[in-house]
């Protein structure tokens, strides 16, 4: 079965190329970077050269290549696509080589983790690159595909599920192909480019992050534990943000003096991938977590739409030593945009007073299983 859903970022990509510059696209694991490039490849009306990098032999002809040679591999080729580029000793040099020598051709790159590649690219390309992410399909993108209401109807699967593009393919196959996907081969980046002692440490870790979704994270608290210091714990996370598993919202404080200042949560790239790592693929009327998945999909959804679209504000959650709470805040231009989210349409809750006092330049929404569908798209 072919899916081809029209990804948000290839306008974002073809409306930088040929500035001199090389564009670096990276993302987690079988999300759709080889298929982007080659619709890059159909699309823009160019001599194309494609590079797979998991070849050996094209590794090989980019490790520590001259100008010279460089010239004579990407001769006639005005567009060059280099796929899986992180699997290439010293990439960041060749590609500095290739935009300084030859900025008539544009350079696109690929990496399945920002870990190696972002180490080995950054420093010899400052000033060279425009840098983008690729997620699981957003709910835009399905929205684009699906249409709305057919979207609206398979909410349930997308919290459970999630939105790999194998996943929302293979229907009727999500749990074998997830159970795949969070096996050895989701932490493959960390294992073959860092030093990690006990692997199993890093299962043990997800598994307690998963259950925590939602909640302030302490590294303190896992440490004891799994029987680690908060340095390692810290570490360890730090990797599987670089990974594209998990990434964190900090806590906003300004001026009142009982806020949380240094707390962070932490949510997981994918609900699919989260319920994987539980092995719990129950559906919503059987979970005790339906507010966790609910929260997580949103917040998640929300970031791939302002990674999308020039989003130049930034993301926070906001809470109290009285556990007064807002689950998710973006701050732009000074304004604080506040949102609750609850996944039953009949609850209301309003904005806690010491929030709305000492914030009066605010806006709130709470955001429920009716108008969710704005809030992912940047319309409320």
């Amino acid at each position: 079965m072919s899916l081809m859903v029209e990804r948000s970022i290839k306008h974002l990509i073809e409306n930088r190329l040929y500035h001199g510059k090389v564009i670096i696209l990276t993302g987690p694991r079988q999300v759709g970077k080889t298929t982007l490039l080659r619709m890059l490849m159909k699309d823009v009306d160019k001599k194309t050269l494609f590079l797979n990098c998991d070849e050996p032999d094209v590794r090989k002809k980019l490790s520590d290549a001259t100008s010279t040679q460089l010239n004579a591999e990407t001769a006639g080729a005005e567009l060059i696509l280099i796929d899986e580029a992180q699997r290439v000793n010293n990439i960041g040099l060749t590609l500095k080589l290739l935009v300084d020598n030859f900025p008539e051709k544009q350079i696109v790159v690929t990496g399945s983790s920002a870990l190696e590649l972002s180490n080995s690219v950054n420093e010899p390309l400052t000033g060279r690159k425009y840098e983008y992410n690729l997620f699981p399909f957003s709910a835009a993108e399905l929205y684009a595909h699906h249409g709305k209401d057919i979207e609206q109807r398979l909410l349930e699967r997308r919290l459970v599920y999630g939105s790999y593009p194998e996943v929302i393919k293979m229907e009727g196959e999500e749990r074998e192909v997830l159970t795949n996907l969070a096996g050895s081969y989701l932490y493959k980046d960390i294992f073959a480019f860092q030093d990690v002692r006990k692997p199993e440490i890093i299962e043990q870790l997800l598994q307690a992050l998963a259950l925590q979704v939602g909640n302030e994270v302490s590294f303190n608290e896992l440490g004891k534990l799994l029987g680690l210091n908060s340095q390692t714990i810290q570490r360890y996370v730090d990797l599987m943000e670089k990974s594209f598993i998990v990434f964190h919202l900090r806590s906003y404080s300004k001026n009142i003096r009982n806020e949380l200042k240094k707390s962070r949560k932490i949510y997981f790239w994918d609900n699919g991938i989260r319920n994987a790592i539980l092995g719990d693929f129950k559906p919503l009327a059987l979970r005790q977590d339906t507010g966790a998945l609910w929260e997580n999909y949103l917040i998640v959804e929300r970031h791939k739409h302002n990674a999308y679209n020039h989003f130049y504000g930034k993301s926070y959650f906001w809470r109290t030593r009285q556990q007064q709470e807002i689950d998710y805040l973006e701050d732009i231009d000074s304004v604080l945009h506040a949102y609750e989210f609850k996944w039953n349409p009949n609850k209301h809750p309003k904005i806690t007073e010491t929030f709305a006092t000492h914030y009066p330049e605010h806006t709130y929404t709470v955001i429920n299983t009716e108008n969710y569908q704005d809030f992912v798209l940047g319309k409320i």
